[in-house]
C-alpha cells in the first residue's frame, strides 16, 4: 500500500495480492482515522461478496475467484470497540460485463486498486443491534 494525504483526503494505491479491508484498517491505524468515506476503482481476482438475509442474520456469500473489474467500491469507516470498523460494498463486472455486487466480505486486488478515503471531524461508532443481527451507527 502507498498513500499521501491531501487536505482531509488520503490518495491510496493497493498493489497486486493487497487484501483491502486489511490494508485500509492498517490505513486507519496508522492515521487514526475514526470516520471517513471510501470511494475506489480498479480489480480484484480473489474475493467475497454477500447479500444479507434479515430472517437468518447472516449473508448469502459470492466467492468470486476470476478477475473482475472494481466498477465501484464504497463504504465507509466508523470504529466499534475502540477499533476502526470498515464497512464496504462493491459492484463487479466480470469477462461478459456481468455485474456482481453486494457487502465486501473478503477482497484482494487483482492488479491495482486506486482509492480515495475522506476523513471529515468527528467519529461515528457502532453498537450491536442483536434484532437485526448487524452493527449499526450510534450516535
Amino acid at each position: 500500500m502507498q498513500y499521501k494525504q491531501s487536505g482531509n483526503t488520503y490518495i491510496v494505491r493497493l498493489d497486486l495480492g493487497e487484501d483491502i479491508i486489511e490494508s485500509l484498517k492498517k490505513l486507519c491505524e496508522e492515521e487514526h482515522i475514526f470516520l471517513g468515506r471510501v470511494e475506489a476503482i480498479g480489480a480484484t481476482d480473489n474475493a467475497v461478496i454477500g447479500v444479507y438475509d434479515l430472517e437468518k442474520k447472516e449473508y448469502y456469500p459470492e466467492k468470486i475467484t476470476t478477475f473482475m473489474e472494481i466498477t465501484s467500491l464504497n463504504g465507509n469507516i466508523t470504529s466499534m470497540d475502540g477499533k476502526p470498523y470498515i464497512h464496504l460494498h462493491a459492484t463487479l463486472a466480470d469477462q461478459n460485463h456481468a455485474m456482481h455486487g453486494g457487502h465486501v466480505l473478503e477482497m484482494k486486488v487483482g492488479a491495482t486498486c486506486e482509492m480515495f478515503v475522506t476523513v471529515p471531524e468527528g467519529t461515528v461508532k457502532r453498537k450491536r443491534e442483536e434484532s437485526l443481527g448487524i452493527n449499526l451507527w450510534d450516535f
